[in-house]
């Protein structure tokens, strides 16, 4: 179970165990991003708040 970094719910998987969203680099780790919160909000504004 993966948390998203931005709205702290759980991230559904598809059958092969991979996230319905995607993982962003900040500060060499990586952070994972749902797909709500990926069509809600733009590429500058998710970096912003995985800061």
């Amino acid at each position: 179970m993966v948390k998203c970094d931005i709205c702290k719910e759980i991230i559904e998987t598809t059958f092969l165990n991979k996230i319905k969203g995607t993982y962003i680099k900040v500060n060499k780790k990586q952070k994972a991003a749902c797909n709500v919160c990926q069509s809600k909000h733009s590429k500058e504004e998710i970096l912003n708040k995985l800061k």
